[in-house]
């Protein structure tokens, strides 16, 4: 999905909680919505960089962050709302 021109992915976790980032690792630019989701993060698919679902913090030692938006989801028709 694009807002803006940016392409934001959409994480749906086992907790039931929903989050979108930017869909572009700081590193090299992989796609973060390919990546394998691990607790409250996802991995990068290019070079494996760890990055924080909630803050879109990559963990240490490696450094950079993504955006995060802010997101309502209407239970009753399951619709994502993204905030800009």
């Amino acid at each position: 999905m694009f807002v803006e021109g940016k392409e934001v992915a959409i994480f749906r976790l086992s907790d039931g909680s929903v989050h979108a980032i930017e869909n572009r690792c700081p590193h090299k630019g992989g796609k973060l919505s390919e990546g394998m989701v691990c607790g409250a993060a996802v991995h990068c698919p290019l070079h494996d960089w760890k990055i924080n679902l909630r803050s879109g913090r990559v963990q240490e030692p490696d450094h950079g962050e993504v955006t995060v938006y802010e997101i309502e989801v209407d239970e009753a028709t399951g619709a994502i709302y993204i905030s800009l």
